[in-house]
C-alpha cells in the first residue's frame, strides 16, 4: 500500500493505466485528471469525429479501445451505482451472449442491481469486438441515461457526483417517504428524470412503488432530480416536501433520522394463530336444541359467545358488515340470522332470504350447509347457479321457497328482465365474501337496484342487507383516513350502518381461531439458463419473420427492448393480435395474407412465452412438454407453410432442447427450496395437510408433475383445484370435478397436497389444512388475510416462497395495510351512530347522481347489414342477417351459405344440455386456417352451427370499417329469435 500511495503522488495518469492498484474516487480525483482524460478524448474527436472506429487504423482503434476499458474500469464505481444493466441488455443484443444476459438478469434478481451492474461491466470489458464501447454509448441513450453517457463520453463524473449528498438525505427519510408519498401522484412530473422502464415498474408496484420510486432516484443520472422531486411535492402539496430541502443544500437540512424497523426478510417470522374448524358444518348440522325436528342421533351446535357477539347487530334488524377471521363460523353465523329473521315473522307472515355466493364450489358449498340446516326445521330451500339455471322459472323457485342460494349474476339478470319484479320480494339479502362489492362487480348491481329503490319514490319495504367477510380491504389508501373513506363507502354500497367485529369476546375469539406462523423464504433463481436462451433465440427469429411480413403496422415495429418470459411480453402479443384483425389494405388478398401471418407468428411467441414462465417457476421438462404439445396440435390443424416452417425450427432445437431439460445440473432452486419445505414438515408431522397456491393453471399442472415424478415427495398424492373460466392454456375444471377435488382433499387421507389458483382462497371451507404454501404467489391484503386463513389446523404455518425481494415486500406491505384496515375500523365503530348514517346516506346520494349523469345508454340496435370475417384469415363467413338468436343467448347461422364457410369435426366431449346436443366442432374451411368457429349441436329437431363472436372480425358493409367484439352482448346488431317455421322453409 505504501508504494502505491507513493506512485500515485508521483503521477495521477499512472494511475488511470494501472487502475487496478487504486480507484480515482479512493484519491478524491481531481479535476486535473478529468481535465487529462478529456483533452485526450477532445484531441480524438477532433482528428476522426464521432465514428472513430470506422476512420482509426487498427493500432488507432485498438489504442483508444483500451484507453475507455482502463477509464471505464477506473470510474466502474459511478456506473454500478447509477446503471440498471436490464434496461439495456436489449441494445446490447449484439455483443452478449444469451447467457451472459441470463446471467446479468438472475444476478439482478438474487442478489440485486449494483451486483448486476458490475457483472455486465466484467462481460463488458472482457468484450474484444470492434465497436463494443461506442454500442455501449449508444445503448445508454437509447435506454434513456443521458448523465451517464454525457459523464462517459467525457470522463467527468462531477455532476453525477454532486448528486450524492442529495442520495445520503433521500436514504435518511427513506421511511417517510414510503407512508408520505404516493407515487402514482407524482410520477407523471418527476418521470423525466427516471427511465422509462423504471416507471412503468414504479406504476405496477401499487404501494410497493414508493420503495421503487427511491431506488429508482437513488440511482437517477438526472442532474435535476432533486429539484423536480421538491416542485413534484410541492404541486401535490405533500408535507414530505417540507422534509425535502434543496435549496439551502442537502447538507445543511434539518431532517430528522427516522428509524427503519423493518426487519430482514431473510429470517422474518411473523407469528399468527388461525383456527381449527371445530364447528365443522358440513358434518354436524344439527340445529340447535330446543327447536323442532332436533336429531337425536347429532350433537347440535352451540354457538360461541363471540359467534352470538357477531350476529347480534343483524338480530336486533340492523343492516350490518360481519367482518371476522377465515374460519371462524361465518357461515354459521349466518344460519343462527336466518333463523332469528325467519321466526320473527307473524303467524300468516312470511320471510324470504336470499344467499349470495360467488364462487361455484362456494355456492355448492353453501346450498348443501343451508339445506341440511334448514330442512330439518321445515324451511324450503333451493339454489340456482349459471350452470343450473338453464329450464328454470326463477318466479316459481322465489315463491315457493323459504330461502335461495344464488350465483349474484342470476338476479341481475332476472331483475334486468323483469322476472323478479324487485329485492322488495326478499326480507333478507346475505352478500357472502361482501368486500367485492363494488365497481361493475354483480353485487354491485344489485345493490344499484336496491339504491334506486331506497333514495327514488318507491313506498315497498327493502330487505335487510348482511354482509360477510374476512377483510373488508382499504383499496389504494396510503393512511389511516383514505382507509375510513374506502371502508365507509363499503358500507353505502352495501347500506349498512353497522361493522360487526369481535371486541367482547376476543379472548375466547383467540382461543379458537389459530392463525399460522409466517415465513418469507427468498431462494435464488437459476444463474444460467440455457433452456431460456434457446427459446429466445426461436422468439427472435419468429418476431424477425413478423416484422418482415409488415412492419408498418405500430405494434409489430415496437419490438424491441422487451422481456421474454414475462405477463408484459403477453401484452403487446396481446395487442399485436387485435391490431392485425382490424388491419385493412386495399387488396383484400394481402390483407388476409398478412393477418394469417401475423396471427399465426404471434401465437407460436404466445405459447414460448408461456413456456418461459413455466420453466422460471417449474422444470424445464414441464416447459418443453407444454410446447410439444402445442406443435402436436398444430400439426393437426391447418399446419400451413408459415407453420411448417416453425415447426421445423423448433424441431431442429427439439434435442438440445432435451438435452438441456434433463440435466440435473438444471434444476430450478425453488423446487429444491419447496421439496426442502415439504419434507421437513411432513417430517415433524406426518399427518399434515397442504394447499399449495400457485398463480396459473398451467403451473398447477407442472407442479402437479413434479410431485408425482418425484421420489421422496410422491406419498402426497395431489390434488388439483383450478377455476372453470376458458383460458389459453385449457378449459378449467367443471363443477363435479372443483366438488370432487375438494372431497377428496376432505377424506382422502392419502390425498396430502392440494395445488390450487386463486379460487380456492375465498369462502371453501378446507378445515384440516395446517400449511399452506404461497409460491410466487401475493395479491392484495384481501387475499393475504383469505389464503392465511385456509391454514386453519392449530399449529399451521405459512411460507411465501419467492425469487422476487418485490413479492416479499409487497407481503410486508400487505401486513402493514392489514393493520390499517383494523385501526380504521376501531375508528369508525367509535363515531355517533347519526353521524354515520348520514355519512353513509350522503354518500349513496353522490355515488347516485354520478350514475345517474353516467347513466347508460342502451345502444340503439344497427339495422345495417354487417360481415362477419374470420380473425385468422378474414375470409368472408357469414352476414348478420343470417345470424338467429336461440334462447336468448345462443347465435345460430341460418341458410345453406354459410355451410361452404366452414367444415366440422366431431366434437371431443360430446354432451346434452337443455334441448341442446352437442355434436361437433366447426372450423374455418379457407385452405390452411383451420380456426375454430364454434358448435354443431341439435336443436330438438334442427341441426344448426352455433358460433362465438371472439371468433370473427365485425366489417361495415358501407364503410369497411372492421371492429372486434369479445362477447355477443357488446355487438349492437339487431338481433332476430330463432324461428322453426324459417327452418321449414
Amino acid at each position: 500500500m505504501p508504494q502505491q500511495a507513493a506512485s500515485c503522488s508521483f503521477d495521477f495518469l499512472s494511475a488511470l493505466e494501472v487502475p487496478k492498484r487504486l480507484h480515482p474516487s479512493a484519491l478524491g480525483l481531481s479535476s486535473l485528471v478529468r481535465r487529462s482524460v478529456s483533452a485526450r478524448r477532445h484531441q480524438a474527436f477532433k482528428r476522426v469525429g464521432r465514428g472513430r472506429s470506422r476512420d482509426l487504423t487498427g493500432s488507432q482503434a485498438a489504442s483508444m479501445s483500451a484507453e475507455d476499458r482502463r477509464n471505464l474500469h477506473a470510474f466502474r464505481d459511478y456506473v454500478t451505482k447509477t446503471l440498471d444493466p436490464t434496461c439495456i441488455l436489449s441494445y446490447m443484443a449484439p455483443w452478449f451472449k444469451d447467457d451472459e444476459v441470463q446471467h446479468i438478469q438472475a444476478e439482478k434478481n438474487n442478489k440485486g442491481t449494483m451486483e448486476a451492474a458490475s457483472l455486465f461491466l466484467k462481460f463488458l470489458l472482457e468484450l474484444q469486438e470492434e465497436g463494443w464501447f461506442r454500442g455501449f454509448l449508444d445503448a445508454l441513450v437509447h435506454a434513456g441515461y443521458s448523465g451517464l453517457h454525457e459523464a462517459i463520453e467525457t470522463w467527468d463524473f462531477q455532476k453525477i457526483e454532486s448528486l450524492e449528498e442529495y442520495r445520503i438525505l433521500l436514504k435518511r427519510l427513506q421511511p417517510e417517504f414510503k407512508t408520505t408519498v404516493n407515487p402514482k401522484d407524482i410520477l407523471p412530473k418527476i418521470s423525466e428524470c427516471l427511465i422509462s422502464q423504471e416507471c412503468e415498474e414504479i406504476i405496477q408496484g401499487l404501494m410497493a412503488g414508493a420503495e421503487k420510486m427511491v431506488e429508482c432516484l437513488l440511482r437517477s443520472d438526472k442532474e435535476n432530480w432533486p429539484k423536480t422531486l421538491k416542485l413534484a411535492l410541492e404541486m401535490d402539496e405533500n408535507k414530505f416536501s417540507q422534509l425535502w430541502m434543496v435549496d439551502k443544500g442537502a447538507k445543511n437540512a434539518e431532517s430528522k433520522v427516522l428509524e427503519d424497523d423493518e426487519i430482514e426478510t431473510s429470517d422474518i417470522q411473523i407469528f399468527y394463530k388461525e383456527e381449527p374448524e371445530c364447528q365443522n358444518l358440513s358434518q354436524n348440522l344439527s340445529p340447535p336444541s330446543g327447536t323442532q325436528h332436533s336429531s337425536p342421533t347429532c350433537t347440535p351446535l352451540k354457538p360461541r359467545n363471540y359467534q352470538l357477539e357477531l350476529a347480534l347487530p343483524a338480530k336486533e334488524g340492523k343492516n350490518t358488515i360481519i367482518c371476522a377471521p377465515t374460519g371462524c363460523g361465518k357461515t354459521f353465523i349466518s344460519l343462527l340470522i336466518c333463523e332469528h329473521h325467519l321466526k320473527k315473522f307473524p303467524q300468516g307472515q312470511k320471510g324470504k332470504v336470499v344467499f349470495f355466493a360467488i364462487q361455484l364450489p362456494v355456492f355448492e358449498q353453501q346450498k348443501s350447509v343451508f339445506s341440511k340446516y334448514f330442512e330439518k326445521l321445515g324451511y324450503k330451500v333451493a339454489g340456482v347457479s349459471g350452470v343450473t339455471s338453464e329450464n328454470i322459472l326463477m318466479e316459481q323457485i322465489v315463491e315457493n321457497n323459504d330461502i335461495i342460494i344464488l350465483t349474484p349474476q342470476i338476479l341481475v339478470n332476472n331483475l334486468r328482465n323483469g322476472t323478479i319484479p324487485s329485492l322488495s320480494v326478499f326480507t333478507l339479502m346475505i352478500f357472502d365474501e361482501c368486500h367485492n362489492t363494488g365497481k361493475h362487480h354483480p353485487y354491485n348491481m344489485i345493490m344499484f337496484n336496491y339504491l334506486d329503490q331506497k333514495l327514488g319514490d318507491s313506498s315497498d319495504p327493502l330487505p335487510q342487507v348482511i354482509g360477510l367477510t374476512a377483510s373488508v380491504g382499504i383499496g389504494d389508501a396510503k393512511n389511516t383516513m383514505e382507509a375510513m373513506e374506502y371502508i365507509c363507502k363499503l358500507c353505502a354500497s352495501l347500506d349498512t350502518s353497522v361493522i360487526a367485529t369481535v371486541k367482547d369476546n376476543l379472548e375466547e375469539l383467540e382461543e379458537i381461531v389459530y392463525k399460522p406462523q409466517k415465513f418469507f423464504r427468498k431462494v435464488e433463481s437459476r444463474t444460467t439458463d440455457r433452456f431460456k436462451c434457446i427459446i429466445s433465440q426461436l422468439m427472435r427469429e419468429t418476431e424477425s419473420l413478423a416484422k418482415n411480413i409488415f412492419d408498418e403496422l405500430e405494434s409489430v415495429s415496437q419490438i424491441q427492448n422487451r422481456n421474454f418470459g414475462t405477463q408484459k411480453y403477453e401484452q403487446w402479443i396481446v395487442s399485436v393480435q387485435k391490431a392485425c384483425m382490424v388491419f385493412q389494405l386495399p387488396d383484400k388478398d394481402e390483407e388476409s395474407r398478412i393477418c394469417k401471418a401475423l396471427y399465426l407468428y404471434t401465437s407460436h411467441l404466445r405459447k414460448y412465452n408461456d413456456a418461459l414462465i413455466i420453466s422460471e417457476h417449474a422444470r424445464m421438462k414441464d416447459a418443453l412438454d407444454y410446447l410439444k404439445d402445442f406443435f402436436t396440435d398444430v400439426r393437426a390443424a391447418g399446419f400451413d407453410e408459415i407453420e411448417q416452417h416453425l415447426t421445423q425450427r423448433f424441431e431442429e432445437k427439439l434435442k438440445e432442447l432435451e438435452s438441456v431439460s434433463m440435466d440435473p445440473s438444471n434444476e430450478n432452486p425453488k423446487l429444491q427450496d419447496l421439496s426442502f419445505i415439504l419434507q421437513e414438515e411432513y417430517h415433524l408431522n406426518p399427518e399434515s395437510r397442504t394447499i399449495l397456491f400457485v398463480k396459473t393453471r398451467a403451473l398447477v399442472d407442472a407442479l402437479k408433475k413434479w410431485i408425482e415424478e418425484n421420489s421422496e415427495l410422491s406419498f402426497l398424492k395431489p390434488g388439483i383445484l383450478t377455476g372453470r373460466g376458458k383460458t389459453n392454456h385449457n378449459t378449467g375444471m367443471t363443477l363435479p370435478a372443483q366438488k370432487c377435488a375438494l372431497d377428496a382433499f376432505r377424506t382422502d387421507g392419502d390425498k396430502k397436497i392440494l395445488i390450487a389458483t386463486s379460487v380456492a382462497d375465498e369462502g371453501i371451507d378446507i378445515a384440516q389444512c395446517n400449511l399452506v404454501i404461497l409460491y410466487e404467489y401475493v395479491g392484495n391484503v384481501i387475499r393475504m388475510i383469505q389464503t392465511r386463513g385456509r391454514g386453519r389446523a392449530r399449529g399451521s404455518k405459512c411460507f411465501l416462497l419467492t425469487s422476487n425481494a418485490d413479492v416479499i415486500e409487497k407481503e410486508k406491505i400487505n401486513i402493514y395495510k392489514e393493520n390499517m384496515m383494523n385501526d380504521s375500523i376501531l375508528r369508525l365503530q367509535t363515531w355517533d351512530k347519526a353521524v354515520f348514517k348520514e355519512k353513509v346516506l350522503q354518500i349513496q346520494i353522490q355515488e347516485k347522481l354520478i350514475r345517474d349523469s353516467q347513466g347508460k345508454v342502451e345502444p340503439v340496435p344497427d339495422k345495417e347489414n354487417k360481415k362477419l370475417l374470420c380473425r385468422k384469415c378474414k375470409g368472408f363467413a357469414c352476414y348478420t342477417a343470417d345470424i338467429r338468436v336461440v334462447e336468448d343467448c345462443h347465435y345460430a347461422v341460418v341458410g345453406d351459405a354459410f355451410k361452404k364457410c366452414y367444415v366440422s369435426k366431431l366434437h371431443p366431449k360430446p354432451k346434452t344440455f337443455g334441448h341442446f346436443e352437442k355434436r361437433a366442432k366447426i372450423f374455418c374451411a379457407r385452405q390452411n386456417c383451420s380456426h375454430d368457429w364454434g358448435i354443431h349441436v341439435k336443436y330438438k329437431t334442427f341441426e344448426i352451427p352455433v358460433i362465438k363472436i371472439e371468433s370473427f372480425v365485425v366489417e361495415d358493409i358501407t364503410t369497411g370499417a372492421q371492429k372486434l367484439y369479445a362477447k355477443w352482448k357488446d355487438f349492437p346488431f339487431e338481433k332476430r329469435s330463432f324461428d322453426p317455421t324459417e327452418m321449414s322453409e
